[in-house]
């Protein structure tokens, strides 16, 4: 994360990047502080939880980022929908209507028909997870303060097992949004390295939730001990070690190098006189093409301090 804040010189996507791996250390200490005063571990995963739900929109912006910016994701889509199309179209004439009327039973019977309206809905299937995990958590945390909630409580008269299945059910569309968006923009996607970064990004959002779910059944059945805070211990002790683990992926996986060169071309100054030197053109009263190789130059791009950086995105919105 530092190295980007070092080298911010794509501030549309880098903006993004950071605040997906900010995830890790945000989940790495928020865990040691619950495991340090359990007292403190449903405010620390009400924090967590709202964290979770904007990382999730911020990665979903940064491959739309990556893809050149809204215009261009629906210009794409569309595309993409009609090349699927083209052969069906031949061979069944009912899939126009499914053209003519898309909707969101299409999204999920023939999601190759949307175009513009794909990525309408997957950009609401990521919002919508962002706002219910925010409301939720907060729910959650005055249900606390009047001893309703029931943390790992598997009971009708408590609301967290109410709460795990609007989280489940939310979590669930959001994650077959974004499979679905990776799906019809993996090819266009492919200088990125998208399946490493979908992978990794899912291991922690969506591994870790399903862990501490698992923990709480676990603990709901008898085989494992209910006393104290030991459920949350546990699930607080594995993030910790497992964030260790995504803090060594995230250096190969979002790695910092594509953003520290730069193309000649975009520095603004470029020197013609070598090129000119290169260009040899026989002049003898006619007029002869001349075939000029073209040749891109990568150079270091110069950095920027981390103050600088973190001033131009919590202020600046990660522009220049």
């Amino acid at each position: 994360m530092l190295q980007h804040l070092r080298w911010y010189t794509n501030p549309p996507e880098q903006k993004w990047i950071v605040a997906v791996l900010f995830m890790v250390p945000f989940y790495a200490c928020e865990s040691i502080i619950s495991l340090w005063n359990p007292k403190l571990s449903v405010l620390c995963d009400i924090f967590r939880n709202c964290y979770e739900a904007f990382a999730l929109y911020s990665f979903g912006r940064y491959l739309v980022a990556c893809l050149g910016g809204e215009r261009r994701v629906v210009q794409l889509l569309e595309y993409e929908s009609r090349k699927q199309l083209s052969e069906p179209l031949l061979e069944e004439g009912s899939t126009n209507n499914a053209l003519e009327n898309p909707s969101f039973r299409h999204f999920f019977l023939r999601p190759q028909v949307l175009g513009e309206n794909l990525y309408t809905i997957v950009k609401f299937g990521l919002v919508q997870y962002m706002i219910l995990k925010t409301v939720c958590s907060f729910l959650a945390l005055i249900l606390e303060l009047f001893g309703v909630y029931g943390d790992g409580e598997f009971k009708w008269y408590y609301g967290y097992p109410y709460i795990a299945l609007v989280y489940n059910f939310s979590q669930m569309w959001a994650l077959y949004c974004l499979v679905k968006f990776y799906h019809m923009t993996h090819e266009k996607l492919q200088p990125i390295q998208p399946l490493a970064k979908f992978i990794s990004f899912k291991a922690i959002v969506f591994a870790t939730w399903w862990q501490g779910m698992g923990i709480s059944i676990l603990c709901a059945v008898g085989v494992l001990p209910k006393e104290g805070k030991y459920q949350n211990g546990l699930q607080d002790f594995l993030i910790c070690i497992e964030m260790a683990i995504a803090a060594v992926a995230h250096v190969f996986v979002f790695s910092p190098k594509p953003y520290r060169f730069r193309t000649v071309s975009e520095q603004g100054k470029v020197t013609s006189i070598s090129t000119k030197a290169e260009v040899k053109v026989e002049d003898d009263g006619k007029e002869k093409p001349a075939v000029v190789e073209q040749k891109e130059t990568r150079v270091e791009a110069p950095g920027t301090s981390v103050k600088e950086s973190v001033q131009d995105i919590v202020i600046g919105g990660g522009q220049h």
